[in-house]
């Protein structure tokens, strides 16, 4: 209970922190959110209308009173309105996070699965073809942007060999209400495939290092000593103590993945949360900004938190005589 409070208290401190540098930050922004909300027709508003919109906005405030008066509203849970969707910014988020959670859930779940799969390969065989492989493999995937292997993944499986949709979460003429779950998940392929190469190759070096540190440890000697051996050694022992560690990785970089999810889907076109807060940048709705950068940041401290957890039970389970 110490420990969940200890987050807690830790989680409102950062919250209020964020919110007031990036509204800070937004307001240095040279885009002129009415002139980008307005557009060609900017020269045909008189001053007076364009006075109007500044003061229903509230643009005409000073900083510390638009914050002031924002933060306000925020804790009594209105997170504003947004100018782009003309819509509360709460539904804007919870629309597009729908849309966006199956390729942040696939990208997250595909690349610990392969990642943790080629570093068990590599530390297994050690200094081998295999190893060497992978790590080479792994070293090239982790210095690669995350739109460069998404524009690679269009040329050659949607222009070159056209088998998968170009962009976009349904085909057109479909919604999120009418789109079948196999269109979803034909569009979701490239998006995801794109994604979780960024993570994959982090993982795997990790857990390579973690399994080839492990088979040289005191226990897996005294493992086999006992006559623990082959796939029984690796599965008790070996994976036990590799596994836990990748995880703890896997929750911790939840922010990079949020942010390889924003180019993704903007090289994709994907209606989701990382295309909504590039358009909110272009066009300076701070309403939306705000909350997509509060929601992302509650997302990024509940995957480290439980990452922490994961430690500590880890730690737990190993100090227990019956661990090894």
């Amino acid at each position: 209970m110490k420990l969940f409070f200890s987050h807690f208290l830790r989680l409102i401190i950062l919250l209020v922190l964020v919110a007031a540098g990036t509204f800070i930050l937004l307001s240095f922004s040279p885009v002129d959110p009415i002139c980008a909300y307005i557009g060609n027709d900017l020269l045909h508003v008189p001053p007076e209308q364009y006075a109007r919109i500044a003061a229903r906005w509230g643009l005409d405030q000073p900083l510390w009173e638009r914050f002031g008066h924002w933060f306000w509203r925020l804790l009594q849970g209105d997170m504003g309105y947004s100018m782009l969707f003309n819509m509360p910014v709460a539904s804007v988020i919870r629309e597009r996070f729908a849309t966006s959670f199956a390729l942040l859930a696939g990208a997250w779940l595909l690349s610990g699965v392969l990642g943790v799969t080629l570093g068990f390969l590599a530390g297994r065989f050690l200094h081998r073809w295999p190893d060497k492989m992978i790590c080479r493999i792994s070293y090239l995937l982790s210095s690669l942007p995350t739109f460069w292997i998404a524009m690679l993944l269009l040329a050659l499986f949607a222009v070159r060999w056209p088998v998968l949709p170009v962009c976009c979460a349904w085909d057109p003429g479909n919604n999120a209400g009418t789109a079948l779950l196999s269109e979803r998940l034909r569009h979701l392929v490239l998006p995801v495939c794109a994604l979780s190469l960024l993570g994959m190759g982090q993982i795997a070096l990790h857990t390579r290092e973690k399994i080839a540190s492990v088979m040289k440890s005191e226990f897996i000697r005294f493992a086999r000593a006992q006559g623990d051996k082959g796939w029984s050694l690796l599965r008790h022992q070996v994976l036990r103590h590799a596994i836990t560690p990748a995880l703890c990785l896997q929750f911790a970089s939840l922010g990079e993945l949020m942010g390889g999810a924003l180019l993704a889907e903007k090289v994709f076109a994907y209606p989701g949360l990382g295309q909504a807060t590039i358009n909110a940048g272009l066009r300076g709705d701070v309403p939306l900004l705000m909350g997509i950068v509060l929601f992302c940041t509650l997302l990024v401290f509940a995957g480290n938190t439980i990452s922490a957890w994961l430690v500590v039970g880890l730690n737990r389970s190993l100090e227990r005589p019956d661990a090894l």
